[in-house]
């Protein structure tokens, strides 16, 4: 799943950053509010992090531009501020929930997890397929209650499968959503990667649509 963290305190921003990659996540960083508006307008990220403080432009104006654009992307907004009214104004302007400054990484961490979850439509955090369980709160997987370890990429690529269970996913798509934004975007390589799980949890896990892309039923 691929996140974009818009925020100029830069060592806050970096913590951010490792939590979200120790789980397992892509991530693309912003310092300012004209950056934030081009990449949150332009790429296809699963969630951002948008502080209302951004220098250049401020976060409620760049959130309002997204979704006049139609972008639906999920935001949770960051405020440094005490006013209630500033909270009020992020939500209005189309903020799916915030968080205020300073706060606890586990929470943040917890609050995108959910965020992610509503987004697809999941209301449990353990997805199950037949004898595998993937635990999307840590990426652990367990096939017939064994655990089974996985690298981060191909972790990234069954947390974007699961949190899309029941609809195609295009190679090109996956990469787009399992890499950063600097990163070789090579979907050849995804293939790769469910080979890879399907040796581990099983041949017919995760299904071909040949030529399509790849899915995992909701059987």
């Amino acid at each position: 799943m691929r996140i974009l963290i818009a925020e100029d305190e830069t060592v806050l921003c970096e913590q951010i950053k490792r939590a979200l990659i120790a789980e397992g996540r892509a991530v693309d960083v912003v310092h300012d509010g004209e950056e934030a508006a081009f990449m949150g307008g332009t790429e296809p990220y699963d969630l951002i992090i948008l502080d209302i403080g951004l220098p250049k432009r401020d976060g409620i104006s760049v959130l309002k531009e997204w979704r006049g654009q139609g972008v639906a992307t999920p935001v949770l907004i960051l405020t440094a501020r005490d006013g209630w009214t500033d909270r009020v104004d992020g939500l209005d302007a189309g903020a799916d929930d915030y968080m205020s400054k300073p706060f606890h990484m586990p929470e943040l961490s917890a609050r995108v997890r959910a965020m992610l979850r509503r987004r697809s439509g999941t209301v449990n955090p353990v997805f199950r397929k037949g004898n595998v369980e993937f635990d999307t709160r840590n990426n652990r997987v367990t096939l017939g209650g064994f655990p089974v370890e996985l690298t981060s990429q191909e972790a990234a690529v069954l947390s974007y499968l699961a949190h899309n269970a029941g609809r195609l996913v295009s190679r090109s798509e996956l990469a787009e959503h399992i890499y950063e934004y600097d990163n070789d975007r090579d979907s050849n390589t995804i293939a790769v990667f469910i080979t890879r799980l399907r040796k581990k949890l099983g041949p017919d896990f995760i299904q071909t649509v040949r030529g399509s892309g790849y899915m995992i039923d909701n059987g």
